[in-house]
């Protein structure tokens, strides 16, 4: 099978051509990923075209496809717009253009597997089952793709792993993603403008830390009473108890000195009463982490609802008097099945 072109950097573009007796430059290499990741997606876009020989062999020794956009949705509510990709094999995955606070800037929800094994209980995803997951040309195909539709000025200035799928459960093929991403002649976004989100898989948010990735990280818990996670992250849960979870939490705010978010999904009447607080104040007390307060998005997941406001600031507020500090973060894109847990690849036409 043919490598993606866009799952690597410029000098492996190189390496790999020159193992196939290919001879060409360094700089040869930097502008094939270049023009890979131009608005056309062609070998030809750039000033400095490659030679026909050079993209003769490219095209022979490389996939340089990128996931076909077969539905286009539109939020008209917040802006935010969902897309629905086909891959190669005909495989369904999403993403969702996210508008910024700043006119004209954008952050992409890119998936990371098409569908997902973590069964979350309140997750719409997590009923798909996972079919497999994704290469990171395809990735990175998805994010340029969305990247190129902004049009009007406009400029997608963040990556955010937060889509179909568990980005851990495919570590190697994120990873690598985000590094093309974040690559100068790739996909031009800061490396602190990427957010990888995780349910909470120990070894992996360890090696995350070992490696010493420059990307952000999200944990996500929802809730810290070992048998109430049971129910929610039955599959996370059934592997690693809350403590470990934190603990690489921990581990990793020490390591690298940044604040960790923490994703807590609001659920009415279900994990937002004194209990949770006790047990966040025991768990999380005295490490540098932000409790990220998000609403559930599909009743159709579990049969939750959203936490009433007073049920809501409640919680926020008796997290704060014990020093964990709160930031609710706004789902927008519901009224189009975009929002947070709900990508399910529903059709709209």
């Amino acid at each position: 099978m043919r490598p993606h072109l866009l799952s690597l950097l410029p000098e492996e573009i190189a390496a790999h051509l020159r193992a196939k007796a290919v001879l060409i430059r360094d700089d040869e290499a930097r502008r094939a990923l270049v023009h890979a990741a131009s608005s056309t997606g062609t070998l030809e876009a750039s000033r400095r075209p490659l030679s026909r020989g050079l993209r003769r062999d490219i095209d022979e020794q490389f996939d340089t496809r990128r996931p076909e956009i077969i539905e286009r949705v539109d939020d008209p509510l917040d802006g935010f717009v969902k897309y629905l990709f086909r891959a190669a094999d005909g495989a369904l995955f999403e993403a969702v253009r996210i508008p910024l606070h700043k006119p004209g800037r954008y952050s992409i929800c890119l998936s990371s597997q098409v569908g997902c094994a973590m069964k979350c209980d309140f997750c719409a995803t997590g009923r798909l089952g996972l079919t497999r997951n994704l290469g990171a040309g395809e990735i990175v195909g998805s994010f340029l793709s969305v990247r190129d539709d902004v049009g009007d000025g406009g400029r997608a200035t963040g990556a955010v792993f937060m889509g179909q799928g568990e980005p851990f459960h495919n570590f190697d093929q994120v990873i690598r993603a985000a590094r093309v991403l974040s690559h100068p002649c790739g996909g031009r976004v800061a490396a602190d403008a990427i957010t990888i989100s995780t349910v909470g898989l120990v070894p992996q948010i360890r090696r995350f830390t070992r490696e010493d990735h420059p990307y952000r990280l999200i944990v996500s818990l929802s809730s810290a009473v070992a048998e109430r996670r049971a129910t929610l992250l039955p599959v996370v849960a059934g592997r690693w108890t809350v403590e470990e979870t934190v603990a690489a939490i921990r581990e990793h705010e020490r390591a690298t000195g940044a604040v960790v978010t923490v994703a807590w999904v609001t659920l009415g009447g279900v994990n937002t009463g004194d209990d949770e607080v006790e047990a966040l104040e025991r768990l999380l007390g005295g490490t540098k982490v932000r409790v990220n307060l998000i609403d559930v998005n599909d009743a159709r997941a579990g049969g939750y609802q959203r936490a009433a406001d007073a049920e809501r600031d409640t919680f926020r507020d008796r997290l704060r008097a014990r020093g964990i500090s709160t930031i609710r973060r706004y789902s927008g894109g519901a009224a189009r099945h975009a929002a947070c847990g709900m990508l399910a690849n529903v059709r709209s036409i």
